[in-house]
């Protein structure tokens, strides 16, 4: 049978008390009485049961992110802001994957409603605005890098409509007028701000808006392919393409070199995030960056004050963009 705490008090003579504040460090034990129950501890082979004890305590100093796929770099950079930040406060950090699946998220969030975690950050969420805010009203949670319309949950992203329009300004300033967007559903809170930040862009440099400019599909790489395709079906082709993902882009990037074109000549490409293969992809490719790292360090830091106090911080917080022109595109 396995080892109790009662067993290390009878053992060595005090009481469970006493041996509790020796697990938890207290200061009022003696430090004869500390070394006699530690020596104990060690003889017996006892185990404190911590997960036990944490949730007792109703805190754990975990903190559980959703991520809805595991294939975009930018996500992994994000939870590396969290880790390092949580790791100066005593907190680790747990990862999983919902695939953009309901009742896969519902069964992750589990470990926060039974309080096997203190905290969840929502990297993207299929999960509505009422249900969010049901469940800030009971745990501490956050959205990071997408945020949920009408959600009174604490929110740390870029301004997407701002950023979108700045992505399209950078496509103007260069010289283009015939500028062909690839976006996805409407659906996605972030794509159509980059969406709407795009149509503005247009508007104010007093370029008109062609739907057949436009390419609805998903974030699916082949999308990028398709769109592209698409445009250079036309008779009066765009001579430039804003993407709002990197991984659209770079599909598109792809089909313009497999169809003859040099781009960021013949045709120039914008993406969106910065991931790491844009750097190295060829051509290198002109994006918009996210500060994924300070996105997770901030968001962190706010869902850690959130656990201290009763009253929340549920605040929509907008971080800097930076667009960065490289290789793909060009002056027309």
């Amino acid at each position: 049978m396995s080892v109790t705490i009662k067993d290390v008090a009878r053992e060595a003579g005090v009481s469970v008390a006493t041996v509790s504040r020796v697990l938890n460090g207290s200061a009022n034990v003696s430090e004869a009485s500390a070394k006699l129950v530690n020596e104990t501890i060690n003889r017996l082979g006892y185990s404190p049961n911590f997960l036990g004890r944490n949730l007792r305590k109703r805190e754990t100093n975990v903190i559980l992110v959703i991520m809805p796929s595991s294939e975009h770099s930018l996500y992994g950079t994000i939870i590396s802001g969290m880790q390092e930040y949580a790791n100066k406060l005593g907190y680790d950090i747990i990862s999983a994957v919902s695939n953009s699946t309901t009742y896969v998220e519902t069964r992750q969030m589990d470990m926060l409603f039974n309080r096997t975690v203190d905290g969840a950050v929502l990297l993207g969420t299929s999960f509505s605005a009422q249900e969010l805010n049901e469940m800030a009203r009971n745990y501490n949670i956050a959205l990071c890098c997408e945020g949920v319309e009408g959600a009174d949950v604490l929110t740390v992203a870029v301004n997407d409509e701002q950023a979108g329009y700045d992505a399209a300004k950078a496509l103007i300033d260069l010289g283009h007028r015939k500028i062909a967007l690839i976006s996805v559903d409407s659906s996605v809170v972030s794509s159509r701000k980059r969406e709407n930040g795009y149509l503005r862009a247009l508007a104010d440099a007093g370029i008109e808006v062609r739907e057949d400019y436009i390419w609805h599909g998903s974030y699916l790489a082949h999308n990028g392919a398709d769109a592209m395709e698409h445009f250079m079906s036309l008779d009066d082709k765009p001579t430039a393409v804003f993407a709002i993902s990197d991984l659209l882009a770079a599909a598109a990037i792809k089909k313009a070199h497999v169809m003859g074109l040099t781009v960021g000549k013949d045709i120039s490409v914008m993406g969106f995030d910065n991931i790491t293969m844009c750097e190295m992809f060829i051509p290198s490719i002109s994006t918009v960056s996210q500060p994924c790292r300070k996105m997770g360090e901030f968001v962190i830091k706010k869902l850690i004050d959130n656990l201290g106090t009763p009253h929340k911080d549920n605040r929509y917080y907008n971080l800097e963009h930076e667009v960065i022109l490289r290789e793909s595109t060009g002056r027309i």
